[in-house]
């Protein structure tokens, strides 16, 4: 083989090599753009980046065999009118309210065409779409649980409400459905006068904005 050919030979690979490190890095990116925070939590989760990045993958895939459904606009309205209700009842029966609240959300879920009998699939499948307000639905689900057993304090259960409002706007496509603080706000302040110092902007605002954060839209419906 002449000197030429393998100088060649030698080429090719290299490009090839250069290509493969270049697609796998792209690829890389567009799972960190599309799954935000739950990219970091499963690469956390799994006992390599590259069990991750395939079970990552592997959502995209099962996502894609859903039929996604958009919302009508009266059903936008019955939603953010039922989630005004479930606000109004925080203030008398906090437990029934978050309670309430998490049916709500399954509700919401399942129009939208998730399954929701699992609730690690609905995790997996949400995360498509809706990674960057997963952490609080997970939060929110977690205080849902205690409260079953009466064990979530009021506290707990108010930022339950935040955090299910954050996933619920998410869903919605609306950043304009009512913040959680008003009926927060009214039942930890005992004189009724305003809200609770526990009831700084803080709680809410980080849902709210995670909630409205601008992504990408990829959504089939």
């Amino acid at each position: 083989m002449s000197t030429e050919i393998v100088v060649i030979v030698i080429l090719i690979i290299a490009v090839l090599a250069v290509a493969a490190v270049g697609w796998a890095t792209w690829r890389r990116r567009a799972l960190r753009e599309r799954f935000g925070p739950e990219y970091d939590r499963t690469v956390a989760e799994r006992d390599s980046r590259q069990a991750a990045e395939q079970e990552l993958r592997a959502r995209e895939r099962r996502h894609a065999e859903l039929e996604l459904r958009p919302l009508s606009a009266e059903s936008r309205v019955t939603y953010a009118a039922a989630w005004e209700e479930v606000q109004a009842r925080f203030v008398d029966s906090p437990s029934e309210a978050v309670a309430a609240g998490d049916d709500l959300v399954t509700r919401l879920v399942a129009e939208r065409g998730y399954p929701t009998g699992d609730y690690q699939e609905q995790l997996d499948h949400l995360s498509v779409e809706h990674a960057r307000t997963l952490s609080h639905y997970r939060d929110a689900h977690d205080i849902q649980v205690r409260n079953e057993r009466g064990e979530a304090s009021t506290e707990e259960l108010r930022q339950a409400l935040v955090h299910y409002r954050a996933l619920f706007a998410d869903l919605l496509g609306e950043s304009t459905v009512p913040a959680a603080e008003h009926a927060a706000a009214d039942s930890t302040n005992p004189n009724g006068a305003g809200p609770h110092p526990a009831d700084a902007p803080s709680a809410v605002s980080t849902a709210t904005t995670a909630a409205d954060e601008p992504r990408p839209d990829t959504t089939r419906a």
